[in-house]
């Protein structure tokens, strides 16, 4: 066993124990962070598989965007652990079928890509020569440019209904209209006002003449 064999097992043995450790963890930030360690060891076995754009895809979008977001989600609400718990062995039949179901599907149609073989010419001049990051970009802009100016749209309306969905105008806020800041003038921020000079209290004597009339 050569030494990228042994990572590929050390990797998936991580992998795995990260993601049983996500399902089983009682503290739902612990479960999201054994979840930032399995992506880690996916990136991993990728940039083994020579698929670094996908790696450093995987590190940055769920890593360092997604999953950063998630777990301060997570660490700001008040999470009732207790009653997502409950009913768990209830439904944990239904949820080990469809598991199972899952696992015998993705190993049928990953099952050719284990079996050994005579690797082909091309793919290996091509990996030898070339960057699979450059091929990527090649065949996303050309065969798959339509799917992805749709894909790009569909997030676009994503992004512009979730800003519209949260901006909403409240009463108690206070809105100043840019526009009006930098059209203002000099006479229109200060005005000068005449008032008389200022002169001394005048004695107060009616506190005086009541208390004297009450001693008569």
């Amino acid at each position: 066993m050569d030494v990228k064999t042994g990572l590929f097992y050390l990797f998936a043995v991580v992998l795995l124990f990260a993601a049983f450790r996500v399902i089983t963890a009682r503290n739902p930030v612990y479960a999201a962070l054994y979840l930032v360690l399995a992506f880690f060891q996916a990136s991993a076995i990728w940039l083994l598989l020579r698929a670094e754009f996908l790696a450093i895809s995987l590190v940055l979008v769920y890593v360092g965007a997604v999953m950063v977001l998630f777990l301060f989600v997570v660490m700001m609400l008040d999470i009732n652990v207790d009653g997502l718990r409950e009913g768990f062995w209830k439904h944990f039949p239904l949820a080990a079928g469809v598991g199972a179901l899952i696992a015998l599907e993705m190993a049928a149609v990953l099952m050719g890509g284990f079996r050994l073989g005579e690797p082909r010419a091309a793919a290996g001049a091509m990996g030898a020569t070339t960057s699979n990051t450059l091929e990527l970009g090649k065949l996303l802009y050309s065969e798959y440019l339509y799917p992805l100016e749709i894909a790009a749209v569909i997030l676009l309306v994503a992004i512009v209904a979730a800003i519209a969905l949260t901006l909403r105008t409240r009463k108690d806020s206070k809105y100043v209209n840019p526009a009006d800041q930098v059209r203002v003038k000099a006479r229109d921020r200060v005005r000068i006002v005449q008032m008389p000079a200022t002169r001394a209290a005048e004695p107060v004597v009616e506190a005086a003449d009541a208390a004297k009339e009450n001693k008569a």
